[in-house]
């Protein structure tokens, strides 16, 4: 995963001459991962990608985490929004550990240049707004409920065609893929998977400029933010093929796997990374036991921290989250229904509910962008 694509010219073999219409030679890239032996694709550019004017750095990129204090549920109300800023400079993150970043950005701009993470695949929830999506392997179109999926050193932009936009944010560096249950071994994705290759969304309407001059990239790498200034346009490929590119999943074309008693969280799962997962709560039928209890049993996190973040409906097991709230239950505690939600829960038919979840399997931390918004009784909320 994904499957293989194309977009744009081509040669008939790879690693062979493949000139323009004046007889110049095209600059071939081999982008992959894991040393040769992972996913990878073919580029063909108008100049080589290597040219690089000036180069410095910007600052550096780790995270600052305060101390998480007591052990406790905790919930994070993120509606405001913060003063500005295109979706890279705009990205706050909220919580993390050596496997994960996750954040939020709420731009009210476009990017005016261009940006590449050299260290980490991103996942970029749009949870609102209208924005188109630009890299080397063409353009996709983003809103509501995507999941943008982008591996290691795609370079990209993203423009806004509504006046802000909303993400939840996703950083790893590793893998992001859906799970290996649901696949076979060729990779394709089999019949009980609850989505399939026809609802992912590929790059298209490849852009491909032969411009030459100043042009600003920035670069993720070692924890720290560069400014690389090109001599030539980022987005000059006039033809790529293969499996490593950005890819679009949304999230209303899950298919929600039901029973006849509750179904645990794992049937939830979208997407699998080295040490979490990403979940998909989405609207279902409730089970269709006779005594079939819908709200979720309590459960205890043994070894692995759980946040939800809300995009929309009434989630039933919750009273007092609203749309954009964060909620963190950390492992060592049990959690699950407020008081009155199980029983309120029997004999309703369905859920309109939407959510993210993402569990860790290494205890999350807490930055002060976190803690500034933190409801503060969230954790006494079961009395």
């Amino acid at each position: 995963m994904p499957v293989y694509h194309r977009l744009g010219q081509l040669p008939p073999k790879r690693h062979t001459q493949f000139r323009n219409a004046a007889g110049t030679l095209y600059t071939e890239e081999v982008m992959g991962l894991e040393g040769f032996s992972g996913i990878q694709s073919i580029l063909y550019h108008h100049y080589p990608p290597t040219r690089i004017r000036k180069a410095g750095k910007i600052c550096d990129m780790n995270p600052v985490y305060v101390d998480f204090g007591a052990l406790r549920a905790r919930q994070f109300r993120t509606q405001q929004p913060v003063s500005g800023g295109d979706a890279l400079n705009s990205r706050q993150v909220f919580l993390g550990n050596e496997d994960v970043l996750l954040g939020m950005s709420r731009p009210d701009r476009s990017m005016d240049y261009f940006y590449r993470n050299a260290q980490a695949y991103e996942v970029w929830f749009v949870h609102e707004g209208d924005i188109d999506f630009r890299s080397q392997f063409g353009r996709l179109s983003l809103g509501p409920g995507d999941y943008l999926v982008i591996p290691f050193g795609v370079t990209w932009q993203m423009v806004l065609r509504s006046a802000t936009a909303k993400f939840f944010t996703i950083e790893c560096p590793s893998q992001v893929e859906p799970p290996k249950r649901y696949r076979n071994q060729h990779g394709q994705l089999l019949e009980h998977s609850p989505f399939c290759e026809r609802d992912l969304r590929l790059p298209s309407e490849l852009e491909s400029f032969a411009e030459e001059g100043e042009f600003e990239v920035r670069v993720k790498a070692r924890n720290e933010l560069h400014r690389h200034i090109m001599a030539q346009h980022p987005l000059g490929v006039v033809g790529w093929d293969g499996y490593l590119y950005p890819w679009v999943f949304n999230i209303n074309d899950f298919e929600p796997i039901t029973g006849r008693i509750h179904q645990p969280p794992p049937v939830h799962q979208t997407f699998d990374a080295h040490n979490f997962v990403i979940c998909s709560f989405c609207p279902r039928l409730f089970d269709y036991h006779p005594l079939a209890i819908p709200a979720p049993y309590n459960h205890s996190n043994v070894n692995s921290d759980e946040v939800l973040y809300y995009v929309d409906g009434d989630f039933m097991s919750r009273r007092g989250v609203e749309q954009g709230d964060w909620t963190l239950h950390p492992c060592g505690l049990p959690h699950g229904p407020q008081p009155g939600a199980t029983e309120a829960s029997i004999g309703k038919a369905d859920t309109q509910e939407l959510a993210v979840m993402v569990d860790t399997f290494r205890p999350l931390q807490v930055t002060e962008a976190a803690l500034g918004c933190e409801v503060p009784d969230y954790a006494y909320s079961w009395l």
